[in-house]
């Protein structure tokens, strides 16, 4: 017997199978540009380590505040032929594009350090301008298309699967084109494969917008005032809590992404084919425990699996400083890792969607944009952040950016901004989901109300497109 008993509902597979598209199309696109952008401009363009970590931190104050303008805006759409969100997807897909593929086309001598600088800094603005805008989208969507756990874990399933196969590719591409090889300077095989994917990606992303469903009646929703919205979503405790884990995870991730490149390359010093396996190990056991984590959540609750999947994830990264040395054990700290990973890959936008929910039920209305917008004020310090934390701990232990192998000293930092510090952290956000207020029966009876709540507010909106002879 499950923990919870909830309301059925059902979404069409094509909706489905649309989000699943979207979110598959859009990570790769901000997976890539974000993962790889490091290793790209410092070893294969040569920019200094040192110009890179003042760059991330340069960008953290853009970073940091566009993205609850722009979420408070895409709140504020109010299109009654295509809603408040698909037009954002359908008429932003070219955008993301063409951005993501300016990004390896340095467009400066890459001889000239400053110049290399500012363009590095510079495809980091243009990227997460159009990653904050597309994908604060796909990211909020489970929370607009659903709203039982049941039926969003089932719906993140295909999305847990796409965002999994997308991160696998995000490291997979330029592990295979960067690592284990000469490829100095401006390479134009680099840049053609990356046109490619930044096209086909911009296509899939588009057409997906044309099978994804949303509560259009929200559209009728009088928007509150920006600085009245912020206040009102710094109220919700539930809110405040989740951003904690949510902090830590985002750390963690994008240290891992970082420091990918440099553990393969000079810690265990492989590259291509026997780097990349290792990493698809890492994402075969994430995609074998999506339906597992699911049945874990309808088991003991979204909550208590949720802090779970931190917690086993804090012990996976500090314990793989033990076992990570070695090519082969490095195989079992990876797997874990994926099954760890798996579980909050599948469970963050249903707790997201929940403390929407809550919103909705205190305030009346629908923001998940605003939310999402400002959920990424801690979303992408941390995006930021671990970045240079993971520069400045491997140059502070003698890391030498000009040369192919590394001392063991130099080794040694990778391997702690590596596995110590993002395990540490995440075992810090398990154990603040203990205080998550939003679980149990007494949530469920909640939901339900809010389901009755959207049939009325469905029933007003078609009251009103009937009027005005739309239908």
């Amino acid at each position: 017997m499950s923990v919870v008993e909830e309301f059925e509902e059902k979404l069409p597979r094509s909706a489905k199978m649309a989000f699943g598209g979207a979110q598959l199309a859009g990570s790769i696109l901000g997976n890539i540009s974000m993962v790889a952008i490091t290793y790209y401009y410092n070893i294969i363009l040569g920019l200094s380590a040192t110009w890179i970590a003042i760059g991330w931190v340069i960008f953290l104050v853009w970073n940091t505040l566009n993205d609850p303008i722009i979420g408070y805006l895409e709140d504020r759409i109010h299109s009654e032929k295509y809603g408040r969100r698909i037009p954002v997807i359908r008429f932003g897909a070219p955008f993301f594009a063409l951005t993501f593929i300016i990004c390896w086309i340095p467009l400066v001598d890459i001889n000239d350090q400053f110049a290399l600088f500012l363009y590095f800094v510079f495809v980091l603005f243009a990227i997460d301008t159009m990653i904050t805008i597309i994908l604060m989208i796909t990211w909020l969507l489970p929370a607009e298309m659903a709203i039982s756990s049941k039926a969003r874990g089932n719906l993140m399933t295909y999305g847990g699967v796409a965002s999994t196969i997308a991160s696998f590719l995000s490291l997979a591409v330029p592990i295979l084109l960067f690592t284990g090889t000469e490829r100095k300077g401006i390479n134009l095989d680099i840049i053609i494969l990356m046109t490619i994917i930044g096209i086909i990606c911009g296509i899939a992303l588009f057409a997906s917008s044309y099978y994804i469903t949303e509560n259009k009646f929200t559209v009728m929703e009088e928007p509150m005032g920006f600085i009245e919205g912020i206040k009102t979503t710094f109220k919700n405790k539930a809110f405040n809590l989740y951003l904690i884990p949510y902090f830590c995870f985002y750390f963690a991730q994008q240290v891992l992404g970082t420091a990918v490149f440099y553990y393969l390359d000079f810690v265990l010093q492989v590259g291509g084919l026997l780097a990349l396996l290792p990493i698809l190990v890492f994402f075969l056991m994430l995609i074998l425990f999506l339906p597992v984590w699911n049945k874990v959540v309808l088991k003991i609750g979204l909550k208590n699996a949720f802090m779970t999947s931190l917690i086993i994830l804090g012990i996976g990264f500090t314990a793989f400083i033990l076992i990570g040395w070695v090519y082969i054990t490095a195989f079992i700290g990876l797997m874990v890792l994926g099954a760890a990973f798996s579980g909050f890959y599948l469970m963050v936008q249903m707790v997201f969607g929940d403390v929407v929910d809550y919103d909705e039920l205190k305030t009346g209305k629908r923001r998940e944009a605003t939310y999402a917008g400002i959920e990424a004020l801690v979303q992408k310090p941390a995006i930021s952040i671990a970045p240079a934390v993971f520069i400045w701990v491997v140059l502070a232990f003698g890391f030498n950016e000009h040369a192919s192998t590394q001392t063991a000293n130099a080794q040694l930092g990778i391997m702690l901004a590596f596995t110590i510090i993002p395990g540490i952290v995440l075992l810090i956000g398990g154990l603040c989901v203990k205080f998550y207020p939003l679980g149990g029966p007494e949530w469920m009876k909640q939901k339900e109300e809010l389901k009755k709540i959207h049939e009325e507010k469905e029933a007003k909106y078609l009251q009103m497109l009937k009027e005005k002879g739309v239908i």
